[in-house]
């Protein structure tokens, strides 16, 4: 079926969202999300950042939706057509979802580890407003360490589910999840268990903010004076294919992650093995430095822009490059 977003159309197989529609044509037009994460099922619809506008339901009913839907929990229809950052009724919606995830979020980004990756951090960039107008004092939440290598920041989650949906999904037991209602909701263990399966390390890469924390990483060094690099090793665990990004400062791996795709997310879970005991060049065998988008500050110090080539006059790339400013133009 056909849909079109931001004057651009797509054809996509029937039941797929518009955020992953609006994904098959890349670039700006994809709507931020803090919650949804494809790998996960039933993830999604929490956070309201990738609200978009449908102005025509489909060709049958041609007829725009009232409201801003969700475009992670909305499937498309034949003929759908989306506005997203040509809406300034989205625009105005997104600056005002960011304002509510920010009210009770610290102003810590200085000493957070999760500060040059966090992607609330990002959105503020992107989206937020210059000053917020709440004027009541910020929820808070002690420091709690919820397992020997992981530490719980509740002050900066923003209750995206994505930790809990990985821990019911990957692992054969959840001893976390979301306690309490409203305001008072926070991510807890009951009774203060430890999270301690094989992959409850996981949690720390899908958090999308520092409320999840590798406590072998905590304030040794900032991400953007560290070298990605992507390695590999024959994993004993049957689930772990044994992909992973090391991070180096020197000559030393201070953290190992598993590899995430360009819109942050994991390609493939990892063990604790892989995660937390495995930090020496000489346990991994090396395939080259991690690609890393030169929009992100990671790339600042390690990664230079090499101009592109010059070309001869060629009629096929010529009406490729045409049909690309005709689609920027549309943007």
């Amino acid at each position: 079926m056909k849909v079109t977003i931001d004057g651009i159309p797509v054809e996509v197989e029937p039941g797929t969202s518009i955020l992953n529609a609006a994904r098959q044509i890349g670039g700006d037009i994809v709507p931020p999300a803090m919650c949804y994460y494809s790998k996960l099922e039933g993830s999604g619809g929490k956070c309201r950042t990738c609200l978009v506008q449908v102005s025509k339901g489909s060709e049958k009913d041609p007829r725009p939706m009232p409201k801003l839907v969700a475009s992670c929990r909305t499937t498309v229809m034949d003929g759908m057509e989306v506005k997203n950052i040509t809406s300034p009724e989205v625009i105005e919606a997104r600056k005002g979802v960011v304002e509510m995830l920010l009210i009770n979020h610290p102003l810590d980004c200085p000493v957070c580890d999760q500060a040059g990756e966090c992607h609330l951090q990002d959105l503020g960039f992107e989206h937020g407003a210059v000053k917020t107008r709440y004027e009541f004092d910020r929820r808070t939440f002690d420091k709690v360490d919820i397992g020997d290598k992981i530490q719980l920041h509740m002050t900066r989650c923003i209750l995206c589910y994505r930790c809990v949906f990985t821990a019911d999904q990957i692992t054969n037991t959840r001893l976390h999840g979301i306690l309490n209602r409203g305001d008072h909701s926070e991510i807890s263990t009951y009774i203060s268990k430890a999270v301690d399966n094989d992959f409850s390390g996981n949690i720390i890469d899908v958090c999308p903010v520092g409320a999840l924390t590798d406590k072998t990483f905590r304030f040794k060094n900032r991400v953007w004076f560290t070298k990605p690099v992507e390695a590999r090793r024959d994993c004993d665990h049957e689930k772990c294919k044994g992909e992973v990004t090391l991070w180096y400062k020197g000559e030393d791996v201070i953290r190992v992650t598993a590899r995430k795709d360009v819109y942050g997310e994991v390609e493939d879970f990892i063990c604790n093995t892989c995660r937390f005991d495995k930090k020496k060049t000489a346990d991994w065998v090396i395939e080259g430095p991690r690609k890393v988008s030169h929009k992100s500050v990671i790339s600042s110090n390690h990664y230079e822009f090499t101009p592109l080539p010059v070309v001869k006059t060629n009629p096929v790339l010529m009406e490729a490059n045409k049909e690309q400013f005709e689609r920027d133009t549309r943007l």
